[in-house]
């Protein structure tokens, strides 16, 4: 079984389903209230453990009720939990509004997740003794940066989801295998609207990317390779929440078990229109055996 280390943010996402979103300055009249838990690094932590990795959880929560429910759902999928740390105060929490489109606009409030300002020796040792390590950019950056470096130093294959995107330094960029921004992050990176002129400066930085495309499937692009275009698998939409998060969670997964890099980023993009199909970030998030018969 693949060993994946996750350091990242734990979130409880408040949900607010509307027709369509509020413009600066409008209120609208939601149908619908729900409480999920979340954050960018549970997310990819839970995706990975159902999609069949061993996976440990690096971050905080708070002394909050939010805690102790963020904390319980990542036990229930069999996440190694024993390093999400408690610190005093409240969690993290992620404010969602969802349309009936299914898209999504995202307020984050970091909480606990910002007093995560280096590594413990513990997360360290668990980030050294992975095969992979999972990155988002929910955490202060230095704790981050200061992830890659050591898992760099000892072999471990990093992937790095750049959100919320914010520019990104040499000596991160440095110790990352595999960047996967979505289109809107590359851009925001690059200055390159168009995905494959984005991928090739980006791996000017990186040896590999993969730029998810929502609808249109992602991009894969290498060192030494032709870029590939991964169409998506049909589905039609309810809530793209954790969509990403649920790709790479994946991902990771199926590259820990020895699968070549296509084979690998379609088994993902399977696994992310089942969550896209469902409500919710965690929740809509599907089990190996799903993936597999879909």
């Amino acid at each position: 079984m693949t060993a994946i280390a996750v350091l990242g943010s734990t979130n409880m996402d408040l949900v607010a389903y509307v027709a369509r979103a509020p413009g600066r300055g409008e209120t609208v009249t939601g149908r619908e209230f729900r409480t999920v838990p979340g954050g960018k690094g549970a997310n990819q932590a839970l995706a990975a453990a159902r999609a069949g990795g061993d996976v440990v959880m690096i971050g905080a929560v708070g002394t909050d009720e939010f805690g102790s429910a963020l904390r319980a759902n990542l036990d229930h999928a069999g996440v190694d939990t024993e390093l999400l740390h408690t610190v005093a105060g409240p969690s993290g929490t992620a404010h969602i509004v969802v349309d009936d489109e299914g898209s999504n606009a995202i307020v984050v409030i970091p909480g606990a997740n910002g007093t995560m300002t280096s590594l413990a020796p513990g997360d360290r040792a668990a980030v050294t003794r992975a095969d992979l390590l999972l990155l988002q950019l929910e955490l202060p950056l230095a704790t981050v940066t200061e992830a890659a470096r050591a898992a760099r130093a000892r072999g471990v294959r990093t992937i790095l989801t750049p959100s919320p995107v914010q520019p990104l330094p040499s000596e991160l960029l440095d110790a990352v295998d595999l960047l996967v921004p979505n289109e809107h992050e590359a851009a925001r990176l690059t200055g390159k609207v168009e995905p494959h002129a984005a991928a090739q400066l980006l791996l000017r930085q990186v040896p590999e990317v993969v730029i998810t495309l929502g609808e249109r499937g992602c991009l894969h692009a290498a060192r030494g390779t032709e870029p590939v275009l991964f169409p998506a698998p049909e589905v039609t939409a309810v809530d793209t929440t954790g969509a990403g998060d649920t790709f790479v969670g994946a991902l990771a997964v199926a590259l820990g078990e020895g699968r070549a890099a296509p084979e690998a980023v379609a088994w993902a993009s399977k696994a992310a229109a089942l969550c896209v199909g469902r409500h919710g970030a965690s929740t809509s998030m599907p089990y190996r055996e799903e993936i597999d018969a879909s």
